[in-house]
C-alpha cells in the first residue's frame, strides 16, 4: 500500500513540475522594422549572415526595395539597441522604422 501511495506522489509531483516547465517556456515576442541603407543583394546577405545569430533573435526579413529589415526577437534576451549595435559590425547603417509587439 506504502508504494502505491509514494507511486502516486511522485507522478502527481512529476506532473507539476512538467507544466511548471511548460509555461515558462512562453517567451515575449516583439518584431521590429529597421530602416537601412540595404541596397543590394551583397548588403542583403551580410545582414542574413549575421543578425539571425544574433541572441534571441527568431526571425528576420530583408526588403531590399524598401531597403527595410524586420526583426522578431525574444524581448527577453536582446533589445533594439543590441540589434543596432550589431548591425553597426556588419557596416549597415540602421534606424527603428517601426516597433509592432507580437
Amino acid at each position: 500500500m506504502k508504494k502505491i501511495i509514494m507511486l502516486c506522489l511522485m507522478a502527481v509531483i512529476g506532473f507539476g513540475i512538467g507544466d511548471a516547465m511548460a509555461q515558462k517556456k512562453q517567451v515575449d515576442l516583439k518584431t521590429t522594422v529597421f530602416q537601412t541603407d540595404v541596397d543590394c543583394e551583397n548588403c542583403a546577405k551580410k545582414v542574413d549572415n549575421s543578425i539571425p545569430y544574433q541572441k534571441g533573435v527568431k526571425e528576420v526579413k530583408v526588403d531590399v526595395s524598401t531597403q527595410t529589415v524586420t526583426v522578431t526577437y525574444d524581448k527577453a534576451k536582446t533589445n533594439d539597441e543590441a540589434l543596432l549595435k550589431a548591425f553597426k559590425k556588419v557596416k549597415v547603417n540602421a534606424e527603428v522604422k517601426e516597433v509592432a509587439a507580437k
